[in-house]
């Protein structure tokens, strides 16, 4: 059965060379939860999301995302199943010569015409989606600002803006915030939270602090050498368990 949001791993495996980097990891995220993903550098966790979205094709293992099974798809039928996840990255991933509404705007690249893109020819919907996302996240006064005026926290906004208006179901979220300041940080998670509540939106962000994951998430999962250790209710796991806080250089978000 269909349940919109559903995230179904079982068994991923995914080797380079000779180094296992998932190790037959299986995982069930609820639609609509917040599931924060904690583990170090090299634990996997980016692998894992770029398998979920066959970015990288896994050795063994099956996705299914929404009830499809992401790792059977190709072509088109692959491309549509695509449209239900939003990826945010650690380094933004904006046009730096564009303005804040037309980053958004490409964002939807998934659900238009490629032509459409290409030459900016968006539809009035199109464009009033887009600035409706940008009003949500609190960047509508900036909406026709360059992104490489905006600070780091706007630019991560911004981002969060683009999955807004491609009305996906599912979010991953790698290292959003590892180049923010503690501060920033805080209201970029916190507008994660608060999406994923107001939409029913599923949210996987890797972090690498443990402050962060037990104030923000629903649940924490740990992940080492391709590995889940730790799965549990972010009240419930032990501290001690996990990664420390990072310290950021102080910026404006």
């Amino acid at each position: 059965m269909t349940e919109p949001g559903r995230i179904r791993i079982e068994g991923l495996t995914k080797r380079y060379g000779s180094a296992t980097v998932l190790d037959g990891l299986s995982l069930d995220v609820a639609p609509g939860e917040m599931l924060a993903l904690l583990g170090q550098s090299g634990a996997g966790k980016t692998t894992l999301f770029r398998c979920i979205v066959r970015l990288t094709t896994a050795d063994k293992g099956a996705v299914f995302v929404s009830g499809g099974p992401l790792h059977a798809l190709e072509g088109r039928a692959l491309a549509l199943a695509r449209r239900e996840i939003g990826l945010i990255f650690q380094q933004f991933n904006l046009v730096r010569r564009s303005s804040a509404r037309d980053n958004v705007l490409i964002g939807q690249l998934a659900r238009l015409p490629t032509w459409r893109v290409l030459f900016r020819r968006f539809a009035r919907a199109d464009r009033q989606r887009a600035l409706a996302a940008l009003d949500r996240v609190g960047l509508l006064q900036h909406a026709y600002q360059r992104a490489d005026r905006l600070s780091g926290g706007q630019q991560q906004r911004v981002a969060i803006a683009r999955v807004l208006a491609q009305e996906c179901r599912v979010i991953l979220a790698d290292e959003p915030v590892a180049s923010l300041d503690p501060a920033t940080a805080s209201r970029v998670l916190s507008l994660l939270r608060e999406v994923a509540r107001e939409r029913g939106i599923t949210v996987v962000c890797s972090l690498h602090q443990v402050d962060f994951a037990h104030a923000f998430a629903d649940r924490i999962v740990h992940l080492s050498q391709g590995r889940i250790t730790g799965d549990d209710g972010a009240e419930a796991l032990p501290t001690a368990a996990l990664p420390k806080h990072r310290p950021h250089a102080p910026e404006q978000g």
